[in-house]
């Protein structure tokens, strides 16, 4: 290992090295792509990135930051999936400890919160090393559900439970059509996912202009697929995908229950398209987003692979037969100890949480209009940190 820096701004070519080696991570995501930092922008949220270098010049490592200033906190920071230690990196247990070093440091950072990539433990242990602690702050999902798409169709619908598999063979007959979508449909997207929060009390989706902003975005550089379920021509489902090296993992959905849709399970209908357009197109993994605890508890821990306690959505992920699975836990660093005495303290009560969630679904779901300029004090563009 030569040495890390912290970057601020990076030439573009650094960005594509970067995305390079995201991309031929396993355990990785479209999040720590350069594609999220643009749309993360959407949101007043400006990236710093934490490289670390092999003394051949090549990237070893590295962290995409996402950074936003709070008014009367300060840059709160988060890094999702990350950091991400390239294949065969010489000397690994080095460029983890010296990414963890690089982080636990950041300039102008007052809180961070680290969701590990899979596979990361060894990231987490670094992390914890560095004055990071555990964290319950709910960055991102902690496990999830995969289904192997090498396998065969036959593999594939074998594994699915029995009323899912008939429908597959029935579909056609009832009038469902699933279509790849496009920039027009977004508004539709918006509209079932907020029909969808409504029926089931979820907190509210991310807005239409965000949700149009950041598909042109990942559709423009082929990181995000969005498919279309209908009934005799109307449509009743929405699912948004995106696509980082070997997987594909469901980001967005929506759904409108009431009417012939939800009799004909027409999302299920769109996930086995996504899974035959996944197969054509070489992928190997399909995710299908993150799982609730509980059913992480009862698939991962206890081995149960089917509960009619679970959520809805969660035994709809799980009908498809696929391998559920636990990113490592999430991690965080609160520099300023008045701040970490408050922190703890409103999230020792339940309105405390509660105003906490509020705050972090306005983060994630609102647009930023007019973007004011970065008050955050920044790194110089390139800054080294050791050697």
């Amino acid at each position: 290992m030569q040495e890390v820096q912290v970057v601020a701004d990076p030439p573009a070519w650094l960005l594509s090295a970067w995305d390079r080696l995201v991309e031929s991570t396993p355990g990785t995501d479209v999040t720590q792509l350069s594609v999220w930092a643009r749309i993360g922008a959407l949101k007043a949220f400006r990236p710093m990135y934490v490289f670390a270098w092999q003394r051949d010049r090549s990237l070893a490592g590295g962290a995409q930051v996402l950074v936003r200033w709070i008014p009367g906190l300060g840059g709160v920071g988060y890094v999702p999936y990350g950091p991400v230690v390239a294949q065969g990196a010489d000397e690994r247990a080095l460029v983890v400890w010296d990414l963890a070093q690089g982080l636990a440091v950041l300039p102008g950072i007052r809180m961070l919160f680290v969701q590990p990539p899979e596979g990361g433990e060894d990231i987490r242990q670094a992390l914890l090393s560095e004055r990071f602690r555990p964290s319950s702050a709910d960055i991102a999902p902690t496990g999830s559900v995969r289904l192997d798409l090498w396998r065969s169709t036959e593999e594939i619908t074998r594994g699915m439970k029995p009323r899912l598999r008939s429908w597959t063979r029935r579909w056609a007959a009832e009038g469902v059509e699933i279509r790849m979508g496009d920039e027009r449909d977004v508004p539709l997207l918006a509209d079932l996912m907020r029909a969808a929060a409504d029926a089931r009390g979820y907190r509210r989706p991310p807005h239409a202009d965000y949700l149009e902003r950041a598909y042109i975005e990942l559709a423009r550089s082929e990181r995000g697929f969005l498919w279309i379920g209908e009934v005799n021509g109307t449509p009743v489902t929405a699912d948004m995908v995106t696509t980082c090296g070997e997987m594909v993992r469901g980001r967005w959905s929506g759904f409108d229950r009431h009417g012939p849709g939800g009799r004909l399970s027409v999302p299920a209908a769109a996930r086995w398209a996504i899974i035959r357009w996944a197969r054509a197109e070489g992928y190997r993994w399909l995710d299908f987003g993150g799982l609730s605890e509980q059913t992480l508890h009862d698939a991962v821990d206890c081995g149960i692979r089917s509960s009619a306690t679970w959520p809805g959505p969660d035994q709809a992920k799980m009908s498809f037969g696929g391998t559920p699975y636990r990113y490592p836990a999430p991690v965080e660093l609160i520099r300023s100890m008045p701040v970490r005495f408050a922190y703890d303290a409103v999230n020792r009560s339940s309105r405390g949480r509660a105003v906490l969630d509020h705050v972090k679904g306005r983060l994630r779901c609102r647009l930023q209009r007019h973007p004011s300029p970065a008050r955050l004090p920044m790194a110089p563009p390139t800054m080294r940190l050791g050697s």
